[in-house]
């Protein structure tokens, strides 16, 4: 990481406090007369789909974390933007209800709504995450105010990777680190900005796991940097599979494009330019990792895939069952998992005749299982891959639910599915995640949840 970029998340990380600070319009302020509160400009500014709004309006009564970016950033914000993403996943339906994620531009000139809105695009921002932009003075006075700005002579790319979270309804703010791990930021908004009252057990220091060792620096760095956009075996993510880069990349222009991508893109490297156009322009960002240190992350992905290679296929699900796994998996349930298969793999191939058998297999269970055969039913008279996937969803939801009050038996090696960001599950074999909604555009999105 960029020595400079690092030494700011550091800064951030030490000096993060709460502020217990009452945020109000300067109207409100000048209403009552009341002195040492902090007032922020309440500025218009534009979002991504072009609506002009009160900068106020977005953070009242809400949970907001807010970061600074622009899309054409290098370094920071790429990494800023990849955690948010995973954050998301985390936060999953909170996400644009009462947390909102607000990223504002400061390069307002360049970033259009339609820039941001593309931008916001690539690293999946669902409902709840706000992209602003507007006058460059306004930008500024926000900034400043919000405690974000930065000399641009004296960082990189221009701002500090820093993040402001808060909760406007308590007067409870806090500044962390924008590069710091998502599910440690998670877990600040949802407990410490969602009121005392909700956080969690506190937990003994004799639970905590030891600090990476230097030993295990690869797995260190791979888990700190690279896991946002990256997975090992698990298919695409917001950057390739690095599993299958290993596989596909000579070693050496894996080391340069890790160690100064942006000079290979600069020099218009053939394999640079494919990947830009392939995952949607997103860059890589320079972490200014050494030479040494990528060699340690790409052993690390080595060792991770020949452990992945010595797992027997057919391994038992290691995580807590549904009752009645251990039993032979009902008849809807393999037609289901191939439906999955094919959705997640972005065909059809094979759908409507499974779906038909899911149909008639579910009429063979009687009254239990007639919302599966119904919504099976629907499924096997689509014709798109989109409208598959809604019916799909629709079958699922029944489906789960029939496991989950005993009508239908799961079977041993057979998982639930669920997906935060559409809110729907499914089934599928034990193994990796593989989201039937979203296919390879983000295969890993969800987790097993039995």
């Amino acid at each position: 990481m960029n020595r400079k970029t690092r030494r700011a998340a550091l800064v951030a990380a030490l000096t993060g406090m709460v502020l217990s600070l009452a945020l109000v319009r300067p109207a409100r302020l000048a209403a009552d007369g009341r002195l040492g509160r902090i007032v922020f400009p309440d500025v218009t500014l534009t979002t991504q789909d072009g609506e002009d709004v009160k900068f106020y309006d977005l953070i009242k009564g809400r949970i907001v974390a807010i970061d600074l970016i622009y899309t054409t950033c290098q370094y920071a914000c790429p990494l800023e933007s990849a955690r948010l993403a995973r954050m998301q996943q985390i936060l999953g339906d909170r996400m644009g209800k009462d947390i909102f994620f607000i990223s504002i531009s400061i390069d307002p000139e360049h970033d259009t709504p339609a820039a941001l809105k593309a931008y916001g695009e690539k690293y999946q921002a669902g409902p709840g995450w706000i992209f602003l932009t507007g006058k460059q003075s306004d930008i500024d006075m926000l900034s400043k105010k919000l405690g974000l700005w930065t000399d641009p002579s004296l960082t990189q790319d221009g701002h500090s990777p820093m993040l402001l979270i808060g909760n406007e309804a308590t007067g409870q703010w806090t500044q962390t680190s924008a590069l710091d791990n998502p599910k440690y930021t998670a877990v600040m908004i949802e407990q410490w900005m969602g009121g005392y009252t909700n956080a969690g057990p506190i937990k003994s220091y004799a639970e905590a796991k030891p600090i990476a060792k230097a030993a295990n620096s690869g797995a260190y760095q791979f888990k700190s940097l690279c896991s946002n956009c990256h997975t090992i075996g698990g298919g695409d993510k917001i950057g390739p599979d690095l599993g299958v880069a290993l596989e596909t990349r000579e070693r050496e222009w894996l080391t340069e494009y890790s160690v100064q991508p942006d000079v290979v893109r600069g020099r218009k490297d053939p394999i640079a330019a494919m990947l830009a156009e392939k995952y949607k322009q997103v860059r890589m960002p320079n972490l200014y990792l050494t030479v040494a240190e990528v060699k340690d992350i790409l052993h690390y992905v080595e060792l991770q895939k020949s452990h992945a290679a010595e797992v027997p296929p057919a391994a038992a699900p290691t995580a807590v069952a549904i009752s009645g796994s251990s039993s032979p998996a009902s008849p809807v349930v393999e037609p289901a998992i191939a439906i999955q298969s094919a959705l997640a793999r972005d065909t059809m191939v094979g759908v409507v005749a499974q779906a038909k058998a899911l149909r008639d297999a579910a009429a063979a269970l009687g009254e239990p299982a007639a919302a599966i055969a119904a919504a099976a039913g629907d499924l096997a008279q689509q014709t798109t891959i989109g409208e598959a996937r809604t019916a799909f969803g629709a079958m699922s939801e029944a489906l789960v639910a029939s496991v989950k009050n005993g009508a239908v038996v799961l079977g041993a090696g057979n998982r639930v599915g669920y997906c935060p960001m559409v809110r729907k599950s499914w089934l599928q074999k034990d193994g990796p995640v593989a989201n039937p909604y979203y296919g390879q555009k983000m295969l890993t999105c969800g987790e097993l949840v039995n």
